[in-house]
């Protein structure tokens, strides 16, 4: 059994920097990758649009010209944000938006994942003239949903979450604000997330990744395997239903592919877990056990079918204003295992290997 689809776009990955940056780009395009928004939290970040890269910040320009040379330039698309900071202001929304450069900002809760140190409380960018110029000129806005420092069981409980508390208090807020602000809800992991966006208008879409349709904590948990700590953490048997439902829905159009691949030469480290699973060469064939493992028939149904290629491979481009890809790749039903990643700064361990998880679906 093939599946034959357009090639796809990845609307949520790390490519990092330094040497195994041209691997990383490489693992995307074996996949059937078609584009990528390469997310700006290098160090130091991206936050600026235009000028060379110095030792306190990147620019979009710069970062994203060292992307092509690495082999990016094979992309029909690659989208760089800007990381918004407190340097952040609408003239360079303006300038960067004219100039092409800019498509996308993102916002980071402070300290909340990997290289997010310099992101700003979202409550002093409500009302704000940066998201009023992201508004003016059509950037759209990937918002990473997590409420910024709570501890304790207000960040991650049973019955709530860093996640959960942002889509219930800090969301409603934001579209109270700026009701016409395109926004991409990256990453969603929890029910709450799901619902939020459900019941939504066209403006807003969400990206979910391979291993939150796949996996609850307790897979993670049960002899603990740090290649599952990623940030947001993959939550609840009530949320993984939720987000499947969300993905698998007939004519859905608003959620799509993005997988927050992000690789890492050493997860578990003498001062904590470094977040992140690495899901390049891996994607397609984890979304599709995602999807059928929350009933959808990808041999036999065409509607089920359909709504995997919209989620995978249509409703990304559609979102985000550019078309879906001429090009093909194809997915075939017969099982297959990852490989370790041999890179010059270390191998890195995709998702499916440090699992010891054998794949229902092949690359073909």
């Amino acid at each position: 059994m093939n599946l034959t689809l357009p090639k796809w776009y990845d609307l949520h990955t790390h490519f990092r920097q330094g040497e195994n940056l041209s691997a990383y780009v490489s693992e995307h395009l074996k996949m059937g990758c078609a584009g990528a928004l390469a997310m700006p939290n290098t160090k130091p970040p991206v936050s600026r649009v235009s000028g060379e890269n110095d030792d306190t910040s990147w620019s979009i320009e710069s970062y994203r010209q060292e992307i092509l040379d690495a082999g990016g330039d094979a992309f029909d698309q690659l989208i760089v944000p800007l990381y918004l900071t407190k340097d952040t202001t609408p003239e360079m929304i303006h300038e960067g938006a004219e100039s092409g450069l800019l498509k996308a900002c993102k916002y980071y809760p402070p300290h909340g994942t990997t290289n997010s140190e310099h992101g700003v409380p979202l409550k002093d960018l409500l009302g704000s003239d940066v998201f009023k110029a992201m508004d003016d000129c059509g950037v759209v806005l990937c918002i990473h949903g997590e409420a910024h420092g709570l501890k304790g069981p207000d960040y991650f409980d049973a019955n709530r979450s860093a996640e959960k508390t942002f889509y219930e208090e800090s969301m409603p807020r934001l579209l109270e604000h700026h009701s016409g602000l395109k926004i991409v809800c990256e990453h969603i992991t929890t029910k709450a997330a799901a619902r939020f966006v459900s019941e939504g208008g066209p403006s807003l879409g969400a990206t979910v990744t391979p291993q939150h349709l796949l996996f609850t904590v307790s897979t993670m948990l049960q002899g603990f395997n740090p290649q599952l700590y990623c940030l947001p953490l993959i939550k609840f048997e009530e949320d993984r239903e939720a987000l499947r439902a969300a993905v698998t829905q007939h004519g859905q159009q608003r959620v799509f592919a993005g997988t927050d691949s992000a690789p890492h030469t050493l997860k578990a480290t003498d001062c904590g877990c470094a977040a992140g699973c690495f899901t390049g060469g891996c994607a397609p064939q984890l979304y599709a056990m995602g999807f059928e493992a929350a009933g959808s028939d990808l041999v036999n149904s065409q509607p089920d079918i359909d709504a995997f290629r919209n989620f995978l491979c249509l409703n990304g481009p559609a979102f985000y204003g550019f078309p879906p890809s001429e090009e093909t790749f194809d997915l075939v039903r017969t099982p297959s295992q990852s490989e370790l990643l041999e890179a010059g700064e270390g191998p890195i361990t995709p998702l499916p290997f440090g699992l010891k998880l054998t794949m229902d679906w092949s690359l073909k």
